[in-house]
């Protein structure tokens, strides 16, 4: 039997092995450094006791990263990303970029921006705005690899690296599997903007991407609730994008599909987060779904947003040049960028946006810079706006006086050809034409300044200006006003009284007495509304549905309304002179009046019925 020996050459192999995995161990376990130089600035990222640290020297030429080291060689031996949540050297935690009025803490698992907070902003209990945090939002990439697996980026670890250059922070997030081949999103954040840019491209991954699959980028965003009305913000809480060619009339909104996409936002009333291309993605599925079950419970979600997005390959790689907003609806900084992002505002379609762009946003601009509070600003303009519709005003309370005039001889016609409605109709349009007077004279000016009133309609809800502004008793002029909050809630009025509304509802109710009045006196003619119901209907309207309506809205149409009962109460009292429009009418009606060829016609046609009515009758 053979002897055995010890073998000092494996002795000697065992301990080599030996301390070769011991020395591996060390390396791959991760430690907090220090900065040991005073001219290298640290940017700290924690998971729970864990943390690593990014350096970068004050040239950042070549930052030192730590706990990543050894990762990229880990993902590689372990099969390309698929198991890198196994390691030990695949960290959590977040990197944070930011500047003067915004701040980021980006995801170093799944490369992803996971907090995005506005520095100059608070929301309506006096909290920093958060567009995102604690999980609301999420962007995901999945693509299909060459060996048949489907991998989600959200799953995987981001190797971070920050760099300084001309003052913009550059943060890079790389998925390695060496250092040659990786998938990166590259943020850049510049000084005093809301905007940064953001890419994502691969290199070295045309043996690893699937190009038969095409990679799907799904982001997607649950809103914050911000504002006090929550009903009021759902109500301009909405997914706008714009596609195929990126004009005016190319933008969007809501569940849909679509070619072509320019960009895609995620409006919250008064913030947005958009997400920008330089290179139009062929299409994008987009969804939206309300969260806001009962608008009279608090809730801190307003809507979910997501939007699916496939990126296409090019020679086997992915290459995209985008941006990421998160900031204030505000039109000027949005305008600025020159992408049509002022778009996303909610400032009416057609001539109302163009009312709005070129008028009121300048000229409200302008009045709030030369006035101490934003409550004034809003009277000026309502002034200044009554006083250019004055004419039209005053063109409509004339129509109005001929009309009163001439009532008495309408009402002989009525009852003279009471039996006849279409001799009624023809002898009444005679005296019209006479007296120059048509009931059509009052609604044409009236019509006129429909598009003023709509304009305003939407550009006191959109304006970011009076967010949080105060003026007498609103302490917020986007919101509603409160002078009572009331212990249960009425349906569609709310649980609280506000004080604009009611004073608005009382000049309309007053306006309409003076406009409406004299014609209730008349007798009610078939198929013509009844002016009395409308009379109350309008206040009462006024009263329910803009007691949650910004508090800004309510004060204009108060304004408006006292201004023209003032208007009218000049016009009556000091231009018109009811006598001579009499007398003038007395003198037209004696005056050969000739008829345009509309008119004409009209009569011509009245007349031919009348005759083959009569007809009939014969016949009969």
């Amino acid at each position: 039997m053979e002897e055995k020996k010890i073998d000092i050459q494996s002795i000697i192999g065992f301990i080599l092995i030996g301390g070769i995995l011991l020395w591996m161990l060390y390396n791959n376990t991760p430690e907090e450094t220090e900065s040991v130089n005073p001219t290298t600035t640290t940017e700290q990222v924690e998971e729970g006791d864990q943390r690593s640290q990014i350096s970068n020297t004050e040239n950042n030429s070549s930052p030192v990263q730590s706990d990543s080291t050894s990762l990229a060689d880990a993902q590689r031996r372990l099969g390309a990303f698929g198991y890198s949540e196994t390691l030990a050297s695949a960290q959590g935690g977040t990197t944070t970029i930011s500047n003067d009025v915004l701040e980021l803490k980006i995801s170093n698992k799944g490369g992803y921006i996971e907090e995005a907070r506005l520095k100059n902003f608070k929301t309506y209990d006096s909290l920093p705005v958060h567009i995102i945090k604690d999980g609301n939002a999420s962007l995901n990439m999945k693509f299909s690899t060459t060996d048949g697996r489907t991998l989600n980026t959200e799953n995987l670890y981001f190797e971070p690296q920050l760099t300084e250059s001309n003052g913009n922070q550059i943060l890079s997030m790389k998925l390695k599997v060496s250092e040659n081949e990786y998938l990166e999103y590259r943020y850049a954040m510049r000084p005093g903007e809301y905007m940064l840019d953001f890419s994502v491209r691969s290199q070295g991954l045309t043996g690893v991407l699937n190009s038969a699959e095409t990679p799907v980028l799904d982001w997607k965003l649950k809103g914050y609730r911000h504002a006090k009305s929550i009903s009021y913000e759902n109500r301009y809480t909405d997914l706008i994008y714009e596609y195929d060619g990126g004009d005016d009339d190319s933008v969007s909104s809501g569940d849909d599909e679509d070619e072509d996409i320019s960009y895609i936002a995620y409006r919250q009333h008064f913030f947005t987060s958009i997400l920008l291309t330089d290179t139009p993605f062929q299409s994008s599925k987009f969804e939206v779904e309300n969260l806001v079950d009962d608008e009279e419970v608090d809730t801190v979600f307003t809507k979910t947003f997501a939007s699916t997005i496939p990126l296409d390959l090019k020679a086997g790689e992915l290459n995209y040049d985008m941006n990421w907003y998160y900031g204030p609806n505000d039109y000027k900084i949005l305008n600025d960028y020159d992408r049509n992002l002022d778009e996303i505002i909610p400032l009416g379609w057609g001539i109302f946006g163009w009312i709005n762009k070129y008028l009121f946003i300048p000229f409200f601009a302008f009045l709030a810079g030369v006035l101490p509070s934003y409550g004034l600003a809003i009277i000026a303009m309502t002034i200044v706006v009554r006083i250019v519709l004055s004419p039209v005003t005053y063109k409509s309370y004339l129509s109005q006086a001929k009309m009163k005039i001439l009532r008495p001889e309408i009402n002989e016609l009525n009852e003279k050809y009471k039996d006849n409605a279409m001799k009624k109709q023809q002898e009444t349009m005679k005296l019209y034409s006479k007296a120059g007077a048509s009931p059509m004279s009052g609604c044409l000016p009236a019509l006129m300044q429909i598009p003023v009133f709509y304009a305003l309609f939407q550009f006191f809800p959109s304006a970011f200006q009076l967010r949080q502004k105060s003026f007498l008793w609103a302490d917020d002029l986007s919101s509603y006003d409160t002078i009572a909050e009331l212990p249960f809630t009425i349906p569609f009025y709310g649980d609280h009284v506000s004080l604009f509304p009611i004073l608005a509802s009382i000049a309309i109710f007053i306006y309409m007495m003076m406009t409406t009045g004299q014609n209730m006196q008349a007798q009610q003619q078939p198929g013509m509304p009844n002016m009395k119901f409308l009379m109350y209907l309008s206040p009462i309207i006024m009263l329910v549905f803009f007691n949650n309506y910004a508090s800004g809205l309510s004060l204009y149409y108060f304004t408006s309304n006292l201004i023209t009962i003032g208007i009218m109460l000049v016009i009556k009292y000091a231009i018109i002179d009811e006598d001579k429009i009499h007398a003038k009418i007395q003198e037209n009606k004696k005056k050969p009046k000739k008829q345009n060829k509309f008119t004409k016609k009209f009569q011509d046609m009245m007349e031919q019925a009348q005759e083959q009515q009569k007809n009939q009758k014969r016949k009969t």
